[in-house]
């Protein structure tokens, strides 16, 4: 019996032990909910903390990722770009610290629960007292059981878009990202897929 426990820490010890990973995201409701279920459904909710730190421009959560980050293996802020000026600092200060991915959308997270859809592609720009991010969430609420979202409500948007729809934006995100990256323009595209993609790998053991 002493033999067959020493056998099975063997094998034990074939497997890395998980890395523990930070995300930190600016909104506290919609979104953040939104990341801590799909972590939950991919069984990587042990190995995630979502944080919304309380601080709602890009730079800020850049920086709060900085202060955090030796207590992690890796760390990912979800911003979006809209019409934030400090943007592109955040951008700069996330790729001077390994540790550190930034999740960007243009203009914002809605861009991705809207690629649950279909396809887009048509830049959504400032119109009057609308920025961008005002835009993509009226188109959002034009589709199928949308029509009463708000960034700051408490929705299971992950649940009620499971299935196809998730399946369609997971799809569809790449291939626009391929686009931006021949075309030059960001605007619209959201890189969220590649943090589901993250959550999706930390559930399955990794041999060392």
């Amino acid at each position: 019996m002493v033999g067959s426990n020493r056998s099975f820490d063997r094998k034990g010890s074939r497997f890395k032990s998980q890395p523990k990973v930070l995300v930190l995201c600016e909104d506290s409701k919609s979104g953040k909910r939104y990341l801590e279920e799909a972590a939950f459904y991919f069984r990587a909710k042990a190995q995630v903390e979502i944080v919304h730190c309380g601080i709602t421009h890009p730079s800020g959560i850049v920086e709060r990722a900085v202060v955090r980050q030796k207590q992690f293996d890796k760390v990912f802020c979800v911003l979006d770009r809209d019409t934030h000026l400090c943007f592109e600092r955040a951008l700069n200060v996330a790729r001077s610290h390994s540790r550190i991915t930034v999740i960007a959308s243009y203009p914002c997270f809605e861009f991705w629960l809207l690629l649950h859809f279909g396809f887009n592609r048509k830049p959504f720009r400032a119109v009057g007292k609308n920025s961008p991010g005002d835009l993509v969430t009226k188109s959002l609420r034009a589709k199928p059981g949308m029509f009463r979202y708000e960034k700051g409500k408490d929705i299971s948007y992950f649940t009620q878009l499971l299935g196809e729809p998730f399946n369609v934006a997971r799809a569809l995100a790449p291939k626009i990202l391929e686009d931006v990256s021949v075309s030059g323009e960001p605007n619209p595209s959201t890189e969220i897929h590649l943090l589901m993609d993250e959550f999706e790998a930390l559930s399955k053991p990794q041999l060392i």
